[in-house]
């Protein structure tokens, strides 16, 4: 890789004459979790997007766009450097963790784990040359506002080329504290209580545009919509409620209200844009970093009246995020410049997001450094209706394990034309790959299995997935060749006061703390002492401090002899800052015998001084945890 001072004193020399030309503005626009089918004009008759549907009819709609990740930092990477996530190595949504981690690497695991996965990149290395660095060193003014999750400082915006990042958070979302609405946990001392991220967002982003009018901007707003935790307007909840079709694929107030968030700010960018007369030299892209989650709620659902109703849906896709099948990556794209691109145009061109730095480079006439290997390729030939110069896209994905999200397996797949093969790394009883064959054009869904029919379209494919691991260093996932059948299996949990808890949990009680030592593996601890009749839903309110990586899983039972199951599980995302942490999760359980926490999966340190049941309304019912 070139020397990144070394590029930027060359860029400034190769741009200095052009800078302050009458290059393009550039508004990017990326939607949180937003799935393929989500707004008005990708089909969608329940959520309100009425200035993305505009968006779409004075720009082009992509039919067959791709994130580069079924999960968010990974493609996140991707669109700043061009660079595909097996290349860069920021293969899982961990930039948030304390651990930097710069070197892509397998994990290491004990013998109950059955495959070794990659062990992700932390952070964005300041060593990669940026989209922002190159259009800064060309003259434009860049602002990021939103979500980054690509690592802290000093690998925050402010250290990729931004002049402006706000509200300046390395974190996942915009969960812990209020959420979405103020006051915030991640951006103190902005706001009026009640005011909604999104708009406050799209506030600082219209100011930026209006300073920045009279020369070239980069407006990056990566969104924090509709990411968890799931909350909403309430007038906007209750609104959609009245539309709310209980037969309807998409019924859920809450998620339409989220949605319809983000659409404000969408409109309140364009309608700037329109106002300052700048709309005209403006390429806007609107996109989302990966699909839509398509399971029933399994994080925080602030509202107990949604909390059963599925946040979307994505069909006909199958599954959703951090799944290697289509619901998981295919995503919605709208790009619109005056003039330049056909008003109300659609394109099939299969297109990722690895493509949008080669594609702008194109569109400003400027000339990325040399040094920088792109995955992607310029997709400006199909605003006119050409042909891409490539021949497939890929999406490698060395990470998985949870069984209740079809398709979240260590994998990578290849799309060539209509046909999608899927390898599934050491999937098969004999630890071999497992491959999976799709003709997308007659079957979207991903129901059909041809590979047993098709061998030599397998092996064709099959042969470019190896070439492209090869070419990128990914980190393939295999056999842990030090697997134990017997260390895999679940043994009798040892009781420790009112807990029972698993081989990979140690347990101690003392001074109103409840210490867990996680090894890795399955780390959990269970109670059964709930008082008796109690009528549900319930809240599970938690004070927790871990160095433990993975997602919190509260499981449920609601009688004896039930025994805990993927079906009875609500997810939420544990802070591993080493920091105390609230959180609050909704049981939607009428009747309740058991609860079980899995604080995360990986190795690392956990404090509970707050494990407590309540009802509903907040009023306490029992807590396991006391202080002396």
């Amino acid at each position: 890789m070139m020397n990144k001072t070394l590029f930027l004193l060359a860029g400034l020399i190769l741009t200095w004459p052009s800078m302050g030309a009458d290059r393009p503005n550039i508004v990017f626009i990326l939607a949180d979790d937003l799935g393929g089918h989500d707004i008005g004009c990708y089909g969608s008759t329940f959520h309100p997007t009425p200035h993305l549907d505009a968006l779409a009819k004075k720009g082009m709609l992509f039919t067959n766009a791709y994130s580069s990740s079924p999960l968010c930092s990974p493609t996140r990477s991707s669109i700043l450097t061009g660079q595909a996530p097996a290349r860069i190595g920021i293969t899982a949504p961990v930039c948030h963790l304390p651990q930097v981690v710069l070197k892509k690497a397998l994990a290491k695991g004990g013998p109950g784990a059955k495959v070794l996965n990659a062990e992700s990149v932390t952070r964005l290395d300041t060593n990669y040359v940026t989209l922002a660095e190159v259009l800064r060193e060309a003259g434009y003014r860049t602002g990021h506002f939103g979500k980054w999750h690509l690592g802290p400082e000093p690998y925050s915006p402010l250290q990729h080329g931004f002049d402006v990042d706000l509200p300046h958070t390395p974190g996942p979302g915009p969960g812990g504290g209020n959420g979405y609405f103020a006051p915030w946990t991640f951006w103190k001392g902005q706001g009026e209580a009640g005011d909604h991220i999104e708009d406050r967002m799209a506030e600082e982003a219209v100011k930026f545009m209006r300073e920045n009018k009279e020369r070239p901007f980069f407006l990056n707003y990566w969104a924090f919509s509709v990411h968890s935790p799931w909350m909403g307007k309430a007038d906007y909840i209750e609104e959609a409620a009245t539309k709310a079709d209980p037969k309807a694929a998409q019924r859920n107030p809450m998620y339409a209200a989220m949605v319809r968030s983000l659409d404000d700010a969408v409109g309140r960018l364009m309608m700037t844009l329109d106002e300052l007369k700048l709309a005209e030299n403006t390429i806007v892209i609107f996109t989302s970093d990966n699909g839509a989650w398509h399971n029933p709620p399994k994080e925080a659902t602030k509202s107990a009246a949604y909390a059963t109703i599925p946040v979307t849906s994505n069909a006909p896709l199958r599954s959703g995020k951090a799944s290697n099948y289509e619901g998981g990556t295919r995503v919605p794209l709208l790009i619109r410049w005056p003039g330049k691109i056909e008003a109300g145009g659609r394109s099939n061109a299969v297109v990722q997001s690895v493509d949008f730095f080669p594609t702008l480079m194109e569109l400003t006439q400027l000339t990325a450094p040399e040094s920088v290997k792109f995955d992607g390729v310029s997709i400006a030939p199909a605003f006119q209706g050409q042909p891409l110069p490539r021949e497939a896209i890929f999406c490698h994905f060395p990470h998985g394990g949870r069984s209740d999200i079809e398709g979240f397996l260590p994998g990578t797949w290849v799309r060539r034309g209509e046909w999608k093969l899927i390898r599934f790394f050491a999937d098969n009883e004999d630890g071999s790959d497992r491959l999976e064959l799709y003709h997308l054009g007659e079957d979207v869904g991903e129901a059909r299995n041809r590979a047993a029919e098709k061998p030599e379209v397998v092996a064709e494919l099959n042969a470019l997935i190896t070439q492209y691991l090869k070419e990128t260093e990914a980190v393939v996932p295999v056999r842990n060749p030090g697997y134990n059948v017997k260390a895999a299996a679940v043994k009798k949990p040892v009781r420790v006061g009112p807990w029972t808890h698993s081989k990979d949990a140690q347990l101690a009680v003392a001074a109103g703390e409840l210490k867990v030592t996680s090894t890795g593996g399955d780390p959990w601890l269970a109670t059964t002492e709930i008082p008796a009749k109690l009528e549900g839903p319930f809240l599970v309110r938690l004070r927790m401090k871990s160095t433990a990586r993975g997602a919190g899983v509260v499981y449920f039972s609601k009688q004896p002899n039930e025994v805990f199951h993927k079906d009875r599980t609500v997810v939420f995302t544990p802070q591993t800052d080493g920091q105390f942490h609230d959180y609050e999760v909704l049981v939607p359980a009428r009747q309740l015998h058991a609860l079980r926490l899995d604080p995360g999966n990986s190795a690392g340190d956990i404090v509970l001084t707050r494990f407590s049941l309540h009802r509903e309304d907040g009023n306490e019912i029992k807590n396991w945890i006391s202080a002396p």
